[in-house]
């Protein structure tokens, strides 16, 4: 006969309540994580765009002393067909380092890097799970291209006012809330 033993809580249903009961996360922690992760995006892009920037502008200045050596008043286009390329790799390197950098680990462990550093986490609104690859990257592009434009600032600043999810809106695009 084996001896009586007290219920125990069911470890996954104990995991699968305290995933429901997630908060949003605090602000300074947001935005500590967000710093973190820029400054890493930001070395990781500046490292393989450091080549191409700097053989754009060393065209531009060869363009501007050509100019100058001719005597004659000349418009001297900035962006041609060379600089195009190259910033246009620049572009590109942004794009596919912060889709490797921000989207495939949110998609795979709800957090970056600077996320994990602060204890945060980026959950599915409904489901309270990792955000699916495709609503992950959706919501690096929005914050990404937002950021391009100028107009991120206005992003980041709308979660202040939204509740209760303090959503801004790269996250009500992609459908996510960052937990705590």
């Amino acid at each position: 006969m084996v001896p009586w033993k007290p219920p125990v809580e069911d470890v996954f249903l104990s995991a699968a309540r305290a995933q429901a009961a997630a908060k949003p996360a605090g602000l300074g922690r947001r935005l500590l994580a967000r710093i973190v992760d820029g400054i890493v995006l930001g070395a990781l892009v500046g490292a393989v765009s450091y080549p191409f920037v700097t053989a754009a502008l060393q065209h531009i200045d060869e363009k501007i002393e050509a100019a100058k050596q001719t005597g004659v008043t000349v418009q001297v286009w900035l962006i041609d067909g060379t600089t195009s390329v190259q910033f246009g790799i620049v572009l590109a390197a942004f794009l596919v380092l912060g889709a490797l950098y921000e989207a495939l680990p949110t998609s795979r462990w709800g957090r970056t890097p600077g996320k994990k550093l602060c204890g945060i986490e980026v959950r599915d609104i409904e489901a309270h799970e990792p955000p699916a690859f495709g609503a992950a990257l959706r919501r690096w592009l929005l914050y990404a291209v937002l950021g391009l434009l100028g107009i991120g600032l206005f992003n980041v600043i709308w979660c202040l006012f939204d509740r209760p999810w303090r959503q801004c809106w790269h996250d009500k695009a992609a459908g996510t809330f960052v937990a705590r």
